[in-house]
C-alpha cells in the first residue's frame, strides 16, 4: 500500500550563533520559540524549534546553532529556499519590518497569484515569505514582533534544487504521494492533496550551479508529515522494499522519525504528528526552559556547562506577546 503525506512537517537548517539565531526567529519572523533542547546526537548544542502558538506540524523551523560554524554553500542536493506563508497584501509591512531591522529584501512575482520576498538571515539562511492568492486558515502566532493581520501562518513551501529532477519528482510521486501541479521550464511544483500552503514542494533543475556544502547558512533536511508512528512504521518497510537506505525509527521526545535521502541529494525525514510539545512543559511557558530526554536528563549538568548561554527574549511569552 502506497503512503501519502499530508505535507510539511517541518525543515531544519544549520545556524551560528544560537543568541542571533533566537533574537531572528522571535523578534524578526515573529515566530515563537516552542522548545529549547539539545541536538540529540550531539548534545553539546541546542536543537531550536520555532512555529506557531503550540508547534503545530507544517508551522515548524528548527536549528542547529553551532557558534563559529563555517559558512556552507548553496547548491544542488539541496533545500535551497524555505517559503513562510503570510497574508495576501502583507509584503509591504513585512518589507518596511525588515528595512527597519536592517535586513535586505526583494519582491519578485512567479505568477500572478503569488508574490515572494526573498530575503536571508543572520546566517545566510535564504528564506521566503510567499503571499498567496490561496487564503490560508491557519491561525499565527500574534507575537509583539508581528502584529497577527500579517504573521506568518506556516510553513508555505520548500524549494529542492538537484541536478537531474526525475529521481526527485519519482519519490515525491511515487513513494510520498504528491503530485505535480505545474510543470514551467526548469520547475515542478508538487503539493500533497490541494495546493494549499504547507503541503507544496517546488524542484529546480539546475544543471550547472555549484554542487551544495551542509554548514552554515543552509538546510540539513526537511520532514513530511505522518499522523501515527503505525503509519510511519509501515513508510520505513515500503522504503526499504524499494531500495531506499532508511533508519530505524528514532525518537525525537516531541515526534519519532525516519530519515532517507532521495536520488537528488537532499536528505528527507518522515515525522509524526504527535506526541507534540506539551508534553514536558505546559503550553504557556514552551522554549522557557532547556528539556532534555529522559536518557540525558543524568547529564543535565554537564551539557548545560557546555552550551553556550542564552536568554529567550520576553516576546516569546505569550501574556506580553498579546499585550
Amino acid at each position: 500500500m502506497n503512503m501519502v503525506t499530508e505535507g510539511l512537517h517541518h525543515v531544519t537548517a544549520i545556524g551560528g550563533a544560537p543568541q542571533r539565531n533566537i533574537d531572528f526567529y522571535i523578534r524578526g519572523l515573529g515566530l515563537r520559540l516552542v522548545k529549547k533542547t539539545v541536538n540529540f546526537d550531539d548534545p553539546s548544542t541546542y536543537h531550536l524549534y520555532y512555529g506557531d502558538d503550540a508547534g503545530t506540524p507544517g508551522s515548524l523551523m528548527t536549528f542547529f546553532p553551532w557558534s563559529g560554524i563555517r559558512s556552507g554553500r548553496v547548491g544542488s542536493g539541496q533545500s535551497t529556499a524555505t517559503a513562510f506563508s503570510v497574508p495576501s497584501g502583507s509584503l509591504g509591512w513585512w518589507q518596511n519590518h525588515f528595512r527597519e531591522l536592517h535586513v535586505e529584501t526583494a519582491i519578485t512575482s512567479i505568477s500572478s497569484d503569488e508574490e515572494r520576498l526573498t530575503l536571508r538571515d543572520p546566517d545566510g539562511l535564504v528564506l521566503e515569505l510567499v503571499a498567496s492568492s490561496t487564503v490560508d486558515p491557519r491561525t499565527p502566532w500574534d507575537s509583539a514582533s508581528v502584529p497577527a493581520e500579517y504573521a506568518v501562518r506556516g510553513q508555505h513551501s520548500s524549494i529542492l534544487t538537484v541536478t537531474d529532477p526525475a529521481g526527485t519528482l519519482r519519490v515525491l510521486t511515487e513513494e510520498l504521494g504528491l503530485a505535480i501541479v505545474d510543470e514551467r521550464a526548469d520547475r515542478f511544483r508538487l503539493a500533497a492533496g490541494p495546493q494549499h500552503p504547507g503541503a507544496i514542494v517546488d524542484v529546480i533543475a539546475d544543471l550547472s550551479g555549484p554542487v551544495g556544502l551542509t554548514a552554515g547558512g543552509t538546510v540539513h533536511h526537511i520532514a513530511f508529515r505522518v499522523p501515527t508512528r503505525d503509519g510511519q512504521e509501515q513508510w520505513m518497510h515500503q522504503l526499504a522494499d524499494h531500495g531506499y537506505q532508511v533508519t530505524e525509527i528514532l525518537d525525537r521526545q516531541y515526534f519519532t522519525s525516519i530519515y532517507f535521502r532521495e536520488p537528488g541529494g537532499v536528505l528527507f525525514e518522515i515525522a509524526t504528528d504527535t506526541p507534540g510539545f506539551d508534553i514536558d512543559e505546559p503550553l504557556l511557558e514552551l522554549g522557557r526552559s532547556l528539556k532534555l530526554p529522559p536518557w540525558l536528563e543524568p547529564s543535565r549538568e554537564q551539557i548545560e556547562r557546555a552550551v553556550a548561554p542564552i536568554t529567550v527574549p520576553t516576546e516569546n511569552n505569550p501574556a506580553v506577546a498579546r499585550s
